[in-house]
């Protein structure tokens, strides 16, 4: 947070909060160095955690695809990027994935977005239009705009997907 303005600053050091200044680090951005602070810690050493990053999206488009860069580079540690419309996380390639659907908070609207490279087969179920061994590509077919049915989604790719679905107004 090299831009971040001395009042702010000074606020969160009052209230007790520690500051690491890796401003010094211009090749990686802020998340990407709060993602690794977190990950070295040693108390959370094999523990399954979940990063949830408020505010990720929905700003400049640059910031937006660094904090994406972010779930690519740190795929095993689950990582939600956060907006008042929408959320997106990584689905790395070859688990399967069961999403519950909090429908209270999420949907309908979702999607399936290859990053990293082109999924030559992906499979859905819980979807209003499920993949069967689908191939996915920039340039080709992804699946947006996609209808959740259920409260379980699931999901099996050969590549790493991005999962989105739609935030619920008002909840």
């Amino acid at each position: 947070m090299d831009s971040i303005r001395e009042e702010l600053l000074g606020f969160y050091k009052n209230a007790g909060t520690k500051v690491v200044d890796a401003s010094h680090d211009q090749d990686t951005t802020d998340l990407h160095k709060c993602v690794s602070y977190i990950q070295d810690l040693p108390i959370l050493k094999n523990q399954n955690i979940c990063i949830l990053v408020a505010g990720a999206l929905g700003g400049r488009f640059d910031h937006e695809i660094g904090n994406i860069n972010v779930l690519c580079r740190f795929p095993s540690m689950r990582i939600i990027l956060l907006s008042d419309d929408c959320l997106i996380q990584l689905l790395p390639c070859g688990h399967h994935h069961e999403i519950h659907i909090q429908s209270t908070v999420e949907g309908p609207h979702c999607g399936l977005i290859p990053i990293g490279g082109p999924s030559e087969r992906s499979t859905t179920t819980g979807l209003q239009w499920n993949l069967t061994d689908a191939e996915m590509r920039f340039g080709g077919l992804i699946s947006t705009s996609n209808i959740v049915k259920g409260d379980i989604v699931t999901v099996q790719s050969d590549a790493d997907l991005l999962w989105t679905i739609s935030l619920r107004k008002g909840w």
